[in-house]
């Protein structure tokens, strides 16, 4: 897609970081805005910054990706407001528990699992009918470049990335003929607030770098391109070339090396790792 004037843009996880910088992105360029997030007052405070810029063309609605039923109603919904929607970013997503996998529940991966991937499962089915009545569109996974790699801490949050990575490739492959282009996000440190834990802080505080905006406006050149798998952020060239280019068992010892300063060692891997 080369022009989004008036096309229907759906946006999840809305309410504040990427997904709100995609929807002030997108607003700009004249598309009609259909949003979502949990966070009801931050999905409220995206609408009102929307409104101050002029851009009213937009719907918001208040739940969790996770339940695929409230998925199809916000595609329905979408669909009456404003007609089928040509361009999607299954954005939404949340953090880990930051620590290793033995100490992780099955509830934990059970509810990273539902947001992170079968959210953008479920945006994928619910909308992609839309795209297809239309003739043309656009489809952006967000995956991470923990989606490429598998830091310490993080089996949780990279089994969901790795499995929108697999997901989306599978997509292109399908869609590879046809006007609806398909592409698999990888950001690298990207100055959000996902990290809410406190655990996760020094991780923050060392990668999580890159503006939301400077992200989004990459991505779009990035559709309006046709650039199926878009990699980009603090390090993300790092993340890139580690995981195409060095030897898996150079990197583990990288990886730990790196990652070591912002996991929580002393109490979460010092009975089982010999240093």
């Amino acid at each position: 897609m080369k022009n989004f004037k008036d096309k229907v843009v759906v946006i999840t996880g809305a309410s504040s970081g990427m997904g709100r910088a995609y929807a002030m992105a997108f607003g700009k360029l004249g598309a009609k805005l259909a949003l979502n997030d949990y966070d009801k007052k931050g999905l409220d405070q995206t609408a009102e910054l929307l409104s101050q810029q002029n851009i009213t063309s937009v719907f918001t609605k208040v739940f969790d990706v996770s339940i695929k039923q409230d998925m199809y109603a916000f595609a329905d919904e979408v669909k009456s407001t404003f007609g089928n929607a040509h361009v999607i970013i299954n954005n939404a997503g949340i953090e880990g528990a930051n620590k290793p996998l033995y100490l992780i529940t099955e509830e934990e991966y059970e509810k990273i699992m539902g947001i992170n991937f079968y959210g953008v499962l479920y945006g994928c089915k619910a909308f992609l009918p839309q795209l297809v009545a239309n003739n043309e569109g656009a489809v952006v996974n967000v995956s991470s470049v923990f989606g490429m790699i598998g830091p310490p801490g993080q089996s949780d949050y990279c089994a969901s990335k790795f499995a929108v990575r697999g997901l989306t490739k599978s997509l292109m492959v399908e869609f590879h003929k046809s006007p609806i282009s398909i592409h698999s996000l990888h950001p690298g440190g990207i100055d959000t607030n996902i990290a809410k834990l406190e655990k996760s802080k020094p991780f923050a505080k060392k990668y999580l770098t890159t503006s939301p905006e400077k992200i989004v406006n990459h991505v779009i050149k990035s559709i309006k391109n046709g650039q199926p798998k878009i990699v980009y952020g603090n390090d993300s060239f790092r993340a890139w070339f580690a995981a195409n280019f060095i030897s898996k068992r150079l990197l583990k010892k990288i990886l730990w090396m790196e990652m070591k300063k912002t996991i929580d060692y002393e109490a979460d891997y010092k009975g089982f790792i010999k240093e």
